[in-house]
């Protein structure tokens, strides 16, 4: 059972991913909010997990990391009535999750001698796991300096659509799409919104291109015998 998992790791890590940034699509948002959302979060942990099983002591690292994490802060994201100083705690440990995790799928990508289905699925979660990561940056500097960003999608003082509006906006910037609907304001969200732009553009531009030369050497060689 093991063995089959771990076969299909980056299938099982994409799909919670997805589900984790479209799954409000699809269900009410009270329910996903409140219920579906933290329970997508440890689906996506328990596989990120797995991801890292091969490297013991890390995977191992993760598991108590966790298992403290939900004892002490339970298994929702973040609470409107929680304190700063917790939620940073809280966004800390999953950052550093999201960083250990996407630095091995970036590994074992890169040391792939073949380029199949598993590759290409790895490839797409780990571009959208620097998403989470540019994310929780972006949430703790919000809570460490407030109103460090502005614009039309931040007006509401809900805490889950100011967080929605956040978890968009990190897309939008690893993508260098910039709509300008939120605009950083601060010099620290300023710097912060430069180096994720510059991380996506490197992801795509090293990482995928890597795999895409890797594709075309295995398709040359392959005519070449033919």
């Amino acid at each position: 059972m093991i063995n089959y998992l771990y076969k299909h790791r980056f299938e099982l890590f994409i799909v919670t991913q997805f589900f984790i940034l479209f799954g409000s699509l699809f269900f009410p948002d009270a329910l996903f909010q409140d219920t579906l959302l933290p329970a997508l979060f440890i689906l996506n942990i328990a596989s990120g997990v797995l991801l890292v099983s091969k490297q013991r002591k890390i995977m191992w690292f993760l598991i108590i990391l966790f298992i403290v994490a939900l004892s002490v802060f339970g298994n929702s994201l973040f609470s409107e009535v929680e304190k700063s100083e917790f939620i940073l705690t809280r966004l800390s440990v999953y950052f550093l999750f999201y960083v250990i995790v996407t630095g091995h799928i970036i590994k074992q990508i890169w040391r792939e001698k073949e380029v199949d289905k598993t590759v290409i699925i790895g490839l797409m979660s780990g571009y959208i796991s620097l998403g989470f990561i540019a994310f929780f940056i972006l949430v703790s500097i919000e809570l460490v300096t407030p109103d460090s960003f502005t614009g039309i999608l931040l007006d509401s003082q809900n805490i889950d659509s100011r967080v929605d509006s956040l978890m968009y906006y990190s897309y939008i910037t690893l993508l260098t799409i910039g709509y300008g609907d939120i605009i950083p304001v601060t010099p620290i969200a300023q710097k912060a919104v430069v180096l994720i732009g510059l991380i996506g553009q490197f992801y795509i531009v090293i990482i995928t291109s890597v795999v895409v030369s890797k594709y075309i050497n295995i398709a040359v060689i392959g005519n070449n015998k033919q």
